[in-house]
Protein backbone atom coordinates (compact mmCIF):
# COMPACT_ATOMS: atom_id res chain seq x y z
CA UNK A 1 0.00 0.00 0.00
CA UNK A 2 2.76 2.45 0.87
CA UNK A 3 4.54 1.65 -2.40
CA UNK A 4 1.37 2.50 -4.30
CA UNK A 5 1.14 5.93 -2.66
CA UNK A 6 4.79 6.60 -3.42
CA UNK A 7 4.24 5.70 -7.08
CA UNK A 8 1.32 8.13 -7.30
CA UNK A 9 3.25 11.07 -5.85
CA UNK A 10 5.26 13.40 -8.04
CA UNK A 11 8.70 14.47 -7.02
CA UNK A 12 8.27 18.18 -6.29
CA UNK A 13 6.96 20.86 -8.60
CA UNK A 14 3.40 21.48 -9.58
CA UNK A 15 0.93 18.66 -10.28
CA UNK A 16 1.02 17.37 -13.84
CA UNK A 17 -1.87 18.94 -15.74
CA UNK A 18 -3.38 17.63 -18.97
CA UNK A 19 -3.50 21.10 -20.52
CA UNK A 20 -0.70 23.64 -20.00
CA UNK A 21 -1.60 26.90 -18.31
CA UNK A 22 -2.51 29.59 -20.87
CA UNK A 23 -0.03 31.91 -19.12
CA UNK A 24 2.79 29.36 -19.50
CA UNK A 25 1.87 28.89 -23.17
CA UNK A 26 1.86 32.66 -23.74
CA UNK A 27 5.23 33.18 -22.03
CA UNK A 28 6.71 30.26 -23.98
CA UNK A 29 5.33 31.66 -27.21
CA UNK A 30 6.95 35.01 -26.46
CA UNK A 31 10.29 33.25 -25.81
CA UNK A 32 9.94 31.54 -29.19
CA UNK A 33 8.94 34.81 -30.88
CA UNK A 34 11.98 36.70 -29.58
CA UNK A 35 14.37 33.80 -30.23
CA UNK A 36 13.09 33.53 -33.81
CA UNK A 37 13.32 37.30 -34.37
CA UNK A 38 16.98 37.12 -33.36
CA UNK A 39 17.59 34.13 -35.63
CA UNK A 40 18.72 32.11 -32.63
CA UNK A 41 18.35 28.33 -32.49
CA UNK A 42 16.90 26.47 -29.52
CA UNK A 43 20.31 24.86 -29.06
CA UNK A 44 22.04 28.24 -28.84
CA UNK A 45 19.51 29.66 -26.37
CA UNK A 46 19.75 26.49 -24.31
CA UNK A 47 23.54 26.63 -24.21
CA UNK A 48 23.42 30.30 -23.14
CA UNK A 49 21.18 29.53 -20.14
CA UNK A 50 22.54 26.08 -19.34
CA UNK A 51 19.71 23.94 -20.73
CA UNK A 52 19.18 21.38 -23.48
CA UNK A 53 17.23 22.30 -26.60
CA UNK A 54 14.58 19.80 -25.49
CA UNK A 55 13.97 21.83 -22.33
CA UNK A 56 13.72 25.00 -24.41
CA UNK A 57 11.12 23.23 -26.59
CA UNK A 58 9.08 22.33 -23.50
CA UNK A 59 9.26 25.92 -22.26
CA UNK A 60 8.22 27.29 -25.64
CA UNK A 61 5.20 24.96 -25.82
CA UNK A 62 4.21 25.82 -22.27
CA UNK A 63 4.56 22.19 -21.22
CA UNK A 64 6.98 23.27 -18.48
CA UNK A 65 6.68 26.44 -16.45
CA UNK A 66 9.63 28.84 -16.59
CA UNK A 67 10.84 29.87 -13.13
CA UNK A 68 11.57 33.49 -12.29
CA UNK A 69 15.38 33.19 -12.30
CA UNK A 70 15.33 31.22 -15.56
CA UNK A 71 13.02 33.81 -17.15
CA UNK A 72 15.42 36.54 -16.01
CA UNK A 73 18.35 34.67 -17.60
CA UNK A 74 16.41 34.24 -20.85
CA UNK A 75 15.50 37.93 -20.89
CA UNK A 76 19.19 38.83 -20.59
CA UNK A 77 20.22 36.46 -23.39
CA UNK A 78 17.34 37.56 -25.65
CA UNK A 79 18.02 41.23 -24.83
CA UNK A 80 14.51 42.09 -23.61
CA UNK A 81 12.94 42.99 -20.29
CA UNK A 82 11.14 40.27 -18.33
CA UNK A 83 7.92 42.21 -19.00
CA UNK A 84 8.30 41.41 -22.73
CA UNK A 85 7.25 37.82 -22.05
CA UNK A 86 3.94 38.99 -20.57
CA UNK A 87 3.19 41.70 -23.15
CA UNK A 88 -0.04 41.27 -25.16
CA UNK A 89 -1.38 38.67 -22.75
CA UNK A 90 -5.12 38.86 -22.11
CA UNK A 91 -6.08 40.08 -18.64
CA UNK A 92 -7.85 36.78 -17.90
CA UNK A 93 -6.59 34.11 -20.31
CA UNK A 94 -8.86 31.07 -20.48
CA UNK A 95 -7.76 27.73 -21.86
CA UNK A 96 -10.93 27.30 -23.98
CA UNK A 97 -10.77 30.62 -25.82
CA UNK A 98 -7.15 31.64 -25.46
CA UNK A 99 -4.95 31.29 -28.54
CA UNK A 100 -1.41 32.46 -27.68
CA UNK A 101 1.27 33.66 -30.01
CA UNK A 102 2.82 30.38 -31.08
CA UNK A 103 4.50 30.93 -34.39
CA UNK A 104 2.74 27.87 -35.79
CA UNK A 105 1.39 28.13 -39.31
CA UNK A 106 -1.24 25.38 -38.96
CA UNK A 107 -4.52 26.08 -37.24
CA UNK A 108 -6.88 23.75 -35.46
CA UNK A 109 -10.48 23.88 -36.64
CA UNK A 110 -12.46 26.64 -35.02
CA UNK A 111 -9.42 28.33 -33.52
CA UNK A 112 -8.97 32.07 -33.84
CA UNK A 113 -6.09 32.95 -36.15
CA UNK A 114 -3.10 34.20 -34.15
CA UNK A 115 -1.52 37.52 -34.99
CA UNK A 116 0.11 37.05 -38.42
CA UNK A 117 2.97 39.27 -37.25
CA UNK A 118 3.92 36.59 -34.71
CA UNK A 119 4.01 33.68 -37.15
CA UNK A 120 7.36 32.07 -37.87
CA UNK A 121 6.80 32.58 -41.61
CA UNK A 122 6.37 36.33 -41.13
CA UNK A 123 9.43 36.63 -38.93
CA UNK A 124 11.59 34.73 -41.40
CA UNK A 125 10.26 36.82 -44.29
CA UNK A 126 11.16 40.07 -42.50
CA UNK A 127 14.65 38.83 -41.61
CA UNK A 128 15.28 37.69 -45.20
CA UNK A 129 13.88 40.93 -46.61
CA UNK A 130 16.32 43.04 -44.59
CA UNK A 131 19.24 40.85 -45.69
CA UNK A 132 18.81 42.24 -49.22
CA UNK A 133 21.56 44.87 -49.34
CA UNK A 134 20.12 46.97 -52.19
CA UNK A 135 17.40 49.35 -50.95
CA UNK A 136 15.91 49.77 -54.45
CA UNK A 137 15.63 46.01 -54.88
CA UNK A 138 14.00 45.73 -51.44
CA UNK A 139 11.47 48.39 -52.42
CA UNK A 140 10.66 46.60 -55.68
CA UNK A 141 10.13 43.34 -53.82
CA UNK A 142 7.86 45.20 -51.38
CA UNK A 143 5.85 46.68 -54.26
CA UNK A 144 5.57 43.26 -55.93
CA UNK A 145 4.29 41.63 -52.74
CA UNK A 146 1.81 44.46 -52.22
CA UNK A 147 0.52 44.16 -55.81
CA UNK A 148 0.13 40.38 -55.44
CA UNK A 149 -1.75 40.77 -52.17
CA UNK A 150 -4.13 43.29 -53.75
CA UNK A 151 -4.64 41.09 -56.83
CA UNK A 152 -6.11 38.12 -54.95
CA UNK A 153 -9.46 38.47 -53.16
CA UNK A 154 -9.35 38.03 -49.39
CA UNK A 155 -11.62 34.98 -49.54
CA UNK A 156 -9.00 32.90 -51.39
CA UNK A 157 -7.15 30.62 -48.94
CA UNK A 158 -3.74 29.00 -49.43
CA UNK A 159 -3.93 26.72 -52.43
Amino acid sequence: MQTKVRDMKRRGGRPKAEIPSPVDVHVGGRVRLRRTLLGMSQERLGAAVGLTFQQIQKYERGANRIGASRLYDMARVLDVSVQFFFDEMPVEPQAESYNPVSGDTEQTSGAIDPDPMARRETLELVRIYYRIPNANLRRKLFDLAKAMANFYPKSVKDA
